[in-house]
């Protein structure tokens, strides 16, 4: 029976996930997991994130990829706390494996902590982190029917990211089609249009990411 082993490792996971999240609040650091698929940009983001905040808040990063360390690397050069997780094939990040991370950040002198997991639109929704906010990246090429494909994660997210609109007059995404779909699913959903690019939007992304953050912490 199947069933019954998926369920005894997923309660395995919530646990240590609730632990790392005690773990977190004790230390008055904000997580946030960052999914989406491959290409859509989640490094992007979190480094176009750090240019908006890094003088407000003190940001660390934990890298989750099947191999490399290439966006660690990216990270690092920018003067920032990271730590690299390899899955070696696993589709996504397990709450076992940021615990083990936490352990190598200094907690003590963070505010906020991105955690970027494994390009997935399925697995990563099923694994609690311990992260206090969960936000999805949809790019413009990927198409505007995401929602219809892989709604679980799109009703899961706290706030979903469209990157890449400095290309939409280019490509076929119906942005307001796309906004109705979401918010169908998902009710209460932020949701920010920028472009890692050209900047555009990270204003407001960061805004609402502090706000969010401060709220957390009071």
């Amino acid at each position: 029976m199947k069933i019954p082993v998926v369920e005894n490792i997923l309660s395995a996971n919530e646990r240590l996930a609730e632990e790392n999240a005690r773990t977190l609040a004790r230390e008055g650091v904000t997580a946030v997991n960052i999914m989406a698929s491959p290409g859509a940009g989640k490094t992007s983001l979190i480094v176009q994130t750090i240019g908006a905040l890094s003088e407000r808040v003190r940001i660390g990063v934990i890298e989750g990829d099947v191999a490399s360390r290439v966006d660690a690397d990216t990270i690092e050069a920018l003067g920032i706390p990271v730590v690299q997780i390899n899955t070696g094939g696993t589709c996504h990040l397990d709450a076992n494996m940021v615990h083990g991370a936490l352990g190598e950040l200094p907690l003590d002198q963070l505010d906020l902590l991105f955690i970027e997991n494994v390009g997935n639109l399925i697995c990563p929704t099923e694994f609690a982190l311990g992260e206090a906010l969960k936000v999805m990246i949809a790019s413009v090429p990927e198409g505007d029917d995401k929602p219809y494909k892989y709604p679980g994660m799109f009703a899961a997210v706290d706030a979903i990211v469209v990157n890449k609109i400095d290309i939409l007059p280019y490509v076929e995404f119906d942005l307001a089609g796309f906004r109705q779909l979401v918010t169908g699913l998902n009710t209460e959903v932020q949701v920010f249009e920028v472009s890692c690019k050209s900047g555009e939007g990270i204003a407001a992304w960061a805004d609402w990411l502090m706000a969010v953050t401060a709220d957390k912490d009071s």
